[in-house]
C-alpha cells in the first residue's frame, strides 16, 4: 500500500476521466434534483437529459454532496495508504460543498486540507491537476495546496449564455443584473469573479458575444504558456469553432480541453451556454 498525498475534487471540476485515473484525483459528486428525482452528476443523469428537461421547463435544482459522503470518501482513501489529503471545491460562493466537505475532515482519519478555489469547472479541475502533479513529485500536503491557489490566482474564466433567467432562478446571479439583460435583449458575458458569478459585458448579438469571449481568452492567454478549456453545454459546433479559432491565436498554449459541461452548472446556464478557462502553467 503506496504512502502519498491524495487529492479529492468533485463533480463539477468536469476534469475527463483518464486524467482522473492517470493521477489518482478521486471525485466526490454532487446531486441534480430533477422534478422528485435526485440523481449524482456524472453517472446518474446525462446533459443531454438535463438539457431536455430545461427546455421543456421543468424544475431542476442541485444540491451538495452531504458531509457522510465526503466523511466516507475521506475513509476509503486513507484506507489506499494516503497520508494526507487535499480537499479542492468549487466556490463557497455558489455551493454549499466546501463547507460539508469542512465538517467530514474533522473526523477523518488522517489530516485534511480542505480547498475553497473560487473555481469551478475546468478552472477548478486545473487546480486539482496543480496539486496532484506536486503529490506525485514528492511534495507535502501544504506543498500541493501551495500550488493549486498559486494556479486558481492565475486562472480566469469566462462564460457565454443565452440567458440570465437560469442562474437568476438558482440564484447563483442578482435579480437586478438578470432583469436588465431581458429588458435590454442582450447578450451577456461573465466571469468569474472572487467566487462570484458576474456580469462582465452586454453584447447585442451572439455572433458578437462569441466573438468577444474569444478575444477575452486570447488577451488573458497573452504569450505565456497556458492550458485552455472550452465548454458548452448542448452547443458541440460552437465549441469546436471556439478552440479551433483558440488553437490559431495563443502562441503558448501547451493543452486544449473540450467538453460539455455536466448537469449541475448546466442547471444553472441552460442551453447554449459557451465557456472559456484560461490558467497559465
Amino acid at each position: 500500500m503506496s504512502r502519498h498525498v491524495a487529492i479529492v475534487t468533485d463533480s463539477t471540476a468536469y476534469l475527463p476521466p483518464r486524467t482522473m485515473e492517470r493521477h489518482g484525483i478521486t471525485t466526490v459528486p454532487l446531486t441534480v434534483v430533477l422534478g422528485d428525482r435526485a440523481l449524482e452528476e456524472g453517472t446518474e443523469i446525462s446533459t443531454r437529459s438535463l438539457a431536455q428537461a430545461l427546455q421543456k421547463r421543468r424544475s431542476v435544482t442541485t444540491s451538495r454532496p452531504s458531509p457522510q459522503v465526503f466523511a466516507e470518501t475521506y475513509r476509503r482513501v486513507a484506507e489506499s495508504g494516503a497520508t494526507g489529503i487535499v480537499s479542492l471545491h468549487l466556490s463557497a460562493e455558489l455551493s454549499g460543498t466546501h463547507d460539508a466537505a469542512v465538517l467530514a475532515a474533522r473526523e477523518a482519519p488522517v489530516p485534511v486540507r480542505v480547498v475553497d478555489t473560487g473555481m469551478v469547472a475546468m478552472a477548478l479541475g486545473f487546480c486539482a491537476l496543480a496539486a496532484a502533479e506536486t503529490a506525485e513529485a514528492g511534495g507535502t500536503v501544504d506543498e500541493a495546496v501551495t500550488a493549486a491557489e498559486k494556479r486558481a490566482a492565475g486562472t480566469a474564466a469566462y462564460f457565454y449564455v443565452d440567458t440570465l433567467d437560469y442562474l437568476r432562478r438558482g440564484g447563483r446571479i442578482g435579480a437586478a443584473q438578470a432583469l436588465l439583460g431581458s429588458a435590454l435583449a442582450v447578450k451577456p458575458l461573465l466571469q468569474l469573479d472572487g467566487g462570484r458569478i458576474e456580469l462582465l459585458e452586454k453584447v447585442r448579438t451572439a455572433s458578437k458575444a462569441i466573438a468577444r469571449l474569444e478575444e477575452l481568452a486570447a488577451e488573458r492567454a497573452g504569450s505565456a504558456e497556458v492550458d485552455i478549456a472550452v465548454h458548452h453545454l448542448a452547443a458541440p459546433d460552437r465549441a469546436a469553432a471556439l478552440a479551433d479559432r483558440l488553437r490559431e491565436r495563443v502562441p503558448g498554449l501547451a493543452d486544449l480541453h473540450v467538453s460539455e459541461v455536466g448537469a449541475v452548472i448546466g442547471a444553472h446556464t441552460g442551453p447554449g451556454l459557451l465557456g472559456a478557462v484560461v490558467s497559465p502553467r
